[in-house]
């Protein structure tokens, strides 16, 4: 393949074919294009696979499982552990490759592969005291054995596609499993970048990934017959088709999908101006394009005026520039499609008579004319108004005023979604109750996006099945197995 010179230093290819049995395929004639979001600039065209690659990597996978689902717990720790050094050495060219590919900015995606490398080397390290279990039973004793599923079918967003491609990957991997990866056609460079580092340290067709667009190729992986378990990182409407694709063949199916998480301000805060800082954050990490952004922010009567006056002046200085441009805390969204819905939401909004408090339009960056530039938008809301029940995926933060606890509480709960939430409050018992009571997968007290390799997450609701992110995920990568042995045969009497 030749290298593509258009972004000096970061090695990427002119095109790129499915990664399948330890080889890149020719792109062939059937391509789309990978496009940087700010600029517009062309970066590599990318194989639109369907039915027939899909096909060949499941094969690959088959094979290659007979002989890694017998590898040792240590060989496979050990496998896991080269790629998270692998990653690690590479880390600033495959967070620019993502921050040219996404839009965001070179300082998230560089905490992006971060985040995938402690995913590799937590699983690397759980992997080994993965252990299974038993006990004595009258006259013998019985085992429970964990074993590998088969071929995973895996398909993951654009929003995160390093930390998506870990999460998938590592427990998989660790587990025994082999793998078919479909990354998002908006976001393919850098995992296909990472198949250079896999290619070097698995073995062939232990991971396999194939490009193309969700209708074609994730439409055939979901179906594939020789496909024994599927995960699917998304929104709520497609993990519904996956999960059913699951249901029609009677395979175990994982979900991490959407939310539309409440963010909640107590009056006893010690440090309001850390607070803000905090949930201004919240809501707008990933340029608000985060299944787990604090978009709903609920902010106490006795405080909320001194509040959103720091949120409006804060949001204020909010540098709003270019990817790789340093200090830029807020980029662009990742496609004209994506940044059309943020700015029909905020017109939505208007129209629902919610207060349009800051931001609220599109800004142009000089040389990134081409990209999608939404300002951090912040909206006086009520909870049964649109932008505060459905998933706007920009940087749009409502906030609703609250006074009585049970009437927040209620509020809090009454969404579809239930991923993650947060908690800014000095008082314990404030704290606990409240974070016994929200229904989500994840509770974030006085600091949201508080994730730490070992922690579950996951989502009650139309948030998702299953928890990845810790050591409970070899779970859903593996069979378990009863085996229960008699020490003697027992006395004859059924023929007596």
């Amino acid at each position: 393949m030749n290298i593509h010179a258009s972004v000096p230093g970061t090695g990427m290819e002119k095109s790129y074919g499915a990664f399948i049995n330890g080889e890149f395929l020719s792109a062939g004639s059937s391509t789309f294009p990978a496009v940087n979001p700010a600029t517009g600039q062309h970066l590599s065209d990318i194989a639109r696979c369907g039915a027939t690659e899909i096909d060949l990597a499941v094969k690959a996978a088959q094979a290659a499982f007979k002989s890694w689902s017998k590898t040792t717990y240590e060989q496979r720790s050990q496998l896991l552990y080269k790629l998270a050094d692998a990653v690690e050495a590479d880390l600033p060219r495959l967070a620019m490759i993502d921050a040219v590919d996404i839009g965001r900015t070179l300082f998230e995606t560089t905490l992006d592969h971060r985040f995938a490398i402690g995913q590799y080397r937590f699983f690397a390290a759980s992997i080994i005291s993965f252990e299974d279990f038993g006990k004595p039973i009258p006259g013998g004793y019985f085992i429970a054995r964990r074993q590998p599923i088969g071929v995973c079918g895996q398909i993951i967003p654009w929003n995160v596609p390093a930390i998506m491609a870990a999460f998938k990957l590592a427990p998989a991997l660790a587990a025994g499993n082999t793998v078919v990866l479909k990354p998002d056609e908006n976001a393919s460079l850098s995992t296909l970048e990472l198949c250079k580092h896999i290619a070097r340290i698995f073995p062939p067709g232990v991971v396999n990934v194939v490009p193309g667009v969700g209708e074609e190729a994730g439409a055939a992986l979901t179906a594939h017959p020789g496909v024994a378990k599927l995960a699917f990182t998304g929104s709520s409407e497609v993990g519904r088709i996956v999960s059913t694709a699951g249901a029609q063949r009677l395979v175990p199916v994982s979900l991490e999908l959407g939310g539309k998480s409440p963010n909640i301000v107590f009056p006893d805060v010690d440090n309001l101006d850390a607070v803000v800082d905090n949930a201004a954050f919240a809501g707008t990490y990933c340029n608000g394009q985060s299944c787990l952004a604090g978009t709903r922010l609920f902010v106490h009567d006795d405080i909320y005026n001194a509040f959103m006056d720091k949120l409006t002046a804060g949001f204020a200085r909010v540098k709003i520039g270019s990817p790789v441009e340093e200090g830029t805390k807020l980029s662009c969204l990742i496609s004209k499609a994506q940044g059309e819905k943020v700015l029909n939401y905020i017109e939505i909004g208007r129209g629902e008579g919610a207060n349009l408090v800051t931001g609220g339009a599109r800004a142009s960056i000089p040389g990134n004319e081409y990209g999608y530039f939404i300002q951090p938008t912040v909206f006086e809301a009520k909870n049964s108004m649109r932008i505060a029940q459905e998933e706007i995926f920009g940087p749009v933060i409502s906030v609703i005023r609250w006074k009585d606890y049970e009437t927040m509480i209620e509020e809090a709960n009454d969404v579809r979604y239930g991923l993650a939430s947060g908690i800014y409050t000095s008082n314990l018992g404030n704290a606990m109750k409240t974070a016994e009571r929200l229904e989500a997968g994840s509770v974030w007290i006085n600091q949201y996006f508080n994730l730490v390799d070992g922690t579950p997450f996951g989502g009650y609701k139309e948030s998702g099945i299953g928890r990845e992110y810790c050591r409970d995920t070899l779970n859903l990568y593996s069979h378990l197995k009863s085996i229960t042995m008699a020490y003697d045969l027992p006395p004859q009497w059924y023929l007596a």
